[in-house]
């Protein structure tokens, strides 16, 4: 095992102290909205208030004690930034169950069920970070990542075990218990790009011919961005997912542009995706049916048909009665909204908080992706840099096409809103990066040894 991990050093109780505050605070907000939606809908303070407090409490309290001695050195502002979104998503899902859709697509499950959850997924965190003291073995299961990520992106297609949900083939289940493979997938493909690129960066990087200001990369050196794009647009015409196809391969260019730092590789995937989304809009109709609607939201046609623009239109509406300060939090109209509690749940947010509080909400996201890419410009080793980059990417990405979709700047996706919306796959795989972006946090930011057992310049590193 590495120096690192078998010389763990007491964080620093400066540093200690200003997480717990920062920590508690999340969790006082989002009791505070708590609260604040009961008092707006039923005229008094939430009967399970404080059970309900005591339990994010609690296992926020469990998170950051796994933190603070397994990556004592992580940065301290992810865990407070991401308590406070998943906290601010179970207020919402309790809000909605207060006011349950009418529309017959509604699955609305329970707010208990939703902390369930995240106790499951805080249990996945600190389970990462206990067995996983050194992120860089990771990059010894390069190609073992790839050959699972393929495995988990291709077996909704399983005749037995897939399951086709809202016209897209993204599940897997058996009885009432589902789960959406892909979420785990794009972690196990962002080491595998990571370890992929480390190993071939050097070559990749090479440039062949230069057309006007741009060096282009060597013809046999497309291999790997071909190889991606096909299976992106094989994800998006056979599972139907857009989403995740749009997520790969832009996670992929991202990554190979760090890699390498040549704008070329950017520009090479921007067509090839562009390029593919025409052709598959022009060959299959579940693809033209998707740019119909987002090019014609208002078409009455396209309004009440199967796959429509109906939920898109709700959510617009949503979103411009809201206005600039919102309508406060429980006193919106989110149950208009299909699948408000889902791929919906930011507009459904939008119309209660305003723009005011989901440029905030984009903040806190935006931060929680500074950090990560703080991370990256940090880190000693380029494995750690390219993992950290990745994850971060990821995040942000999803952000953009959740955002881009309910405010119909893109085709609607079928991504849902890292820890806010409801269901597991998601939630359990973001805390898993979570996990994943703290471990490399800590390993960039820990001081060398010899920094350690200097107790004057250990101060100058604190700082």
């Amino acid at each position: 095992m590495s120096e690192v991990a078998d010389s763990p050093v007491p964080m620093p109780a400066k540093r200690r102290a200003a997480q717990l505050i920062m920590l508690t605070f999340a969790v006082l907000l989002v009791m505070a909205a708590y609260a604040n939606v009961g008092l707006a809908m039923n005229g008094e303070v939430p009967a399970g208030m404080l059970t309900y407090g005591l339990s994010l409490g609690g296992l926020m309290l469990a998170a950051y004690l796994v933190l603070a001695k397994f990556a004592p050195w992580a940065d301290p502002l992810i865990l407070p930034l991401v308590t406070l979104v998943n906290g601010l998503g179970l207020v919402m899902i309790y809000r909605l169950s207060e006011s349950p859709s009418k529309l017959p697509s509604a699955r609305l499950a329970s707010p208990n069920t939703q902390l369930l959850w995240t106790l499951i997924g805080i249990v996945l965190f600190s389970l990462t970070l206990i067995f996983l003291r050194d992120h860089r073995i990771l990059q010894r299961l390069t190609y073992t990542a790839g050959a699972v990520g393929l495995l988990l992106l291709v077996s909704p297609l399983t005749p037995l075990l897939g399951q086709e949900i809202n016209g897209a083939r993204i599940w897997i289940g058996v009885g009432q218990l589902r789960l959406q493979p892909a979420e785990f997938a794009k972690l196990a493909l962002v080491v595998f790009f990571a370890g992929y690129l480390v190993a071939k960066r050097d070559v990749l990087a090479l440039a062949g011919r230069r057309l006007l200001f741009i060096d282009l990369p060597r013809a046999r050196d497309l291999g790997p961005v071909l190889i991606t794009w096909g299976v992106s647009l094989g994800i998006l015409v056979m599972q139907k997912d857009l989403g995740s196809s749009l997520l790969l391969f832009g996670t992929f260019i991202a990554m190979l542009y760090v890699a390498t730092q040549r704008i070329s590789w950017v520009i090479i995937g921007i067509l090839l995706f562009v390029g593919g989304a025409i052709l598959a809009g022009m060959v299959f109709d579940h693809v033209q049916q998707r740019f119909e609607v987002y090019l014609n939201p208002d078409d009455p046609e396209l309004y009440r048909a199967i796959g429509g623009s109906e939920q898109l239109m709700q959510g617009l509406f949503a979103l411009g009665s809201g206005g600039i300060l919102g309508t406060g939090l429980g006193q919106g109209h989110p149950e208009l909204i299909p699948l408000a509690f889902s791929d919906f749940i930011f507009s459904a947010t939008g119309e209660e908080i305003g723009l005011t509080g989901l440029m905030a909400l984009l903040m806190i996201y935006a931060l929680i992706v500074e950090r990560g890419l703080r991370t990256a410009l940090s880190a000693r080793d380029p494995f750690t840099k390219l993992l950290a980059g990745g994850l971060s990417f990821i995040l942000a990405w999803q952000i953009f096409i959740i955002v881009g979709g309910v405010t119909n700047l893109i085709p609607l996706t079928g991504l849902v809103t890292p820890f806010m919306s409801q269901g597991g796959s998601a939630l359990l795989s973001n805390w898993i990066l979570i996990a994943l972006l703290v471990r490399t946090s800590d390993a960039a930011r820990r001081p060398p040894p010899q920094a350690i057992q200097n107790e004057g310049l250990t101060q100058v590193f604190q700082r």
